[in-house]
């Protein structure tokens, strides 16, 4: 027989007495939730799970079941943890729509082009009238710091591939915002892969590290440059490659980016934007899916060229007299070609809104976690697109050629009885307006957000290091030390206030401002010459049928003036 006392000690584990223990639990799921870093949404589900547990546990108190504290805040924790993955889930779900483009913003083919482009939906669908333009302020403050601590080994001289003395002149500038991949395809006899990318790899420290032979890299080089020339495309070749690995590691050096990343993560990172348009064919995937072309087949209509880019680049690895993996373990092989292969697919500009959005509602959160796949594919991306924001002389040019691209797949789609895409008709495509189109929508929003995800990750690696390129002597370049300022990542120190914050080099936010100013100045010109042009050829019609207005009319009145003109075509027949 039990005592009121033995029913006392049990009070603290058993249901009947379970008010203090699930108020203790509810204190302690407040405390928890008040600090964990879930929005407001998901701390009213966390605590409306409470509540009913709490329900439950009073109907159940008649069964004398014991249920401990412990058990309360595992459901409690697990509930949240839920939310949290339901909400990750939700945004990588979400659909990516042009809803920043404004119907009434640019030229409806300039909207089609960007839909078509940077999204997944048909060229044909409709934007809703109400939907705004939404930025990110450009001028949002960015605290990453500059800052490199590493120092790379350097193969010895006599190993390493020689290169030009005007080539090496170009190169001390590879260290530059704008590179002008130009003036150096005419000093490399366009071979500009060879030395570019050999010689980046060489400043990282891949070829030491990762144990590549000078031989093998220089054939492995060569092939790709070949690749990238199979198809003579005036935009997606050998130059288009060099300029975005340039870029690559203009993010990875001169923003410190480098810092949070492993020797392997680097070389991957080097790698996928050197291979990221391999043998690129210079008609877009929709083109590819709408002519039914093999690699179409092939890819079943996704990421058409994406695929074939990574597929193409790691068979050519796999050449031994070009295989700069041979050295890698099965581990490193592994995380390198995963990584490369989420680069390289999320180029494919269908999934262009959906990066942005999935970023910038990580960016969002208290304590945001970004994944380095994630990351550096977003990166890879804005250099892929960065061209309108390089000195204006480099980004015409790249216009120009891109344009031509385009016309090309315009003529071909009319040889073979295809709509023209938007923007390769030759005789309609809106340059100007296309242009700014691109900046305003595309490549603004998307530096921006790179910009904000870079402060997120590079803030806490070193609050007092910062850094600028200086120059690494290389013996087996030019050996008189005055001319070898090939420049390489260093560091200098500095000293900072407390609470002072970092500040990563922008450069494009000036280059894009100027571009975009020029575009619209010609878009003005360009405007006033269709004006005149429509203006001549309306009143060559009006002069036209101003002379042979009488015939039409006697064609209309009666039978004696067709007569007429019967017989004066009879005379000029004879």
């Amino acid at each position: 027989m039990s005592t009121p006392a033995t029913t006392t000690t049990t009070t603290s584990t058993t249901v009947k007495g379970i008010a203090a223990p699930v108020a203790a639990a509810a204190a302690a799921a407040a405390t928890a939730t008040a600090e964990r870093p879930a929005p407001l949404a998901s701390r009213i589900r966390s605590i409306s799970f409470v509540i009913v547990a709490m329900s439950r546990l009073r109907r159940e108190s008649s069964r004398q079941s014991v249920i401990t504290v412990e058990l309360i805040q595992f459901i409690i924790q697990y509930r949240a943890k839920e939310t949290q993955e339901k909400k990750k889930r939700r945004l990588a779900d979400e659909d990516d729509e042009l809803s920043e483009v404004q119907p009434d913003a640019v030229p409806p083919e300039v909207r089609e082009w960007l839909a078509s482009t940077f999204t997944r939906q048909m060229a044909t669908s409709r934007i809703r009238s109400d939907e705004k333009p939404r930025f990110r302020s450009v001028a949002h403050a960015i605290r990453a710091g500059i800052f490199v601590d590493r120092i790379y080994r350097r193969v010895s001289s006599s190993t390493l591939m020689q290169f030009p003395p005007d080539v090496v002149k170009l190169l001390k500038n590879l260290d530059d915002w704008t590179f002008d991949v130009f003036a150096l395809t005419e000093a490399a006899s366009g071979q500009v892969i060879k030395y570019v990318a050999y010689d980046l790899l060489n400043r990282y420290g891949a070829m030491h590290k990762f144990k590549i032979s000078p031989g093998v890299l220089e054939t492995f080089l060569n092939r790709v440059e070949e690749g990238y020339c199979r198809f003579r495309n005036p935009y997606h070749n050998n130059l288009h490659a060099v300029d975005v690995m340039h870029t690559m590691h203009y993010c990875l050096c001169n923003t410190g980016l480098m810092n949070w990343l492993t020797d392997l993560e680097i070389f991957a990172s080097l790698l996928a934007a050197l291979l990221h348009d391999f043998e690129h064919t210079g008609t877009t995937n929709n083109f590819h899916v709408m002519s039914g072309s093999e690699t179409a087949l092939l890819y079943n209509d996704r990421a058409v060229l994406e695929n074939h880019h990574v597929s193409a680049s790691f068979r050519l690895m796999r050449e031994e007299d070009a295989n700069i993996l041979s050295h890698l373990s099965r581990d490193e092989y592994k995380e390198l070609r995963t990584l490369i292969i989420d680069m390289v697919l999320a180029t494919d500009m269908t999934f262009h809104f959906q990066q942005l959005k999935i970023m910038r509602s990580l960016l969002t959160l208290q304590e945001p976690t970004i994944d380095k796949s994630k990351a550096l594919s977003l990166v890879l991306h804005c250099c892929d697109i960065s061209h309108p924001a390089k000195h204006w002389d480099v980004h015409h040019r790249w216009t120009m050629l891109l344009l031509e691209e385009f016309f090309r797949q315009g003529d071909l789609e009319k040889e073979l009885g295809l709509p023209f895409s938007p923007l390769c008709d030759r005789k309609s495509t809106l340059v100007a307006e296309s242009q700014i189109g691109f900046i305003d929508f595309i490549v603004d929003p998307s530096m921006t957000i790179m910009s904000d995800m870079l402060e997120h990750i590079l803030t806490p690696l070193a609050p007092a290091i910062k850094v600028k390129p200086a120059p690494l002597p290389e013996e087996n370049i030019d050996n008189d030390a005055d001319d070898a300022k090939k420049a390489t990542c260093s560091m200098t120190r500095k000293s900072l206030t407390p609470g002072s914050k970092f500040c990563i080099n922008k450069p494009w936010l000036t280059c894009l401002s100027e571009n975009k100013k020029i575009w619209k100045e010609q878009a003005i010109k360009d405007a006033e010459a269709r004006a005149l042009a429509a203006a001549a050829e309306a009143a060559a019609e009006a002069e036209a049928q101003a002379e042979g207005g009488a015939k039409p009319a006697g064609e209309e009145a009666g039978a004696e003036e067709p007569k007429e003109a019967t017989a004066a075509e009879s005379a000029a027949a004879n």
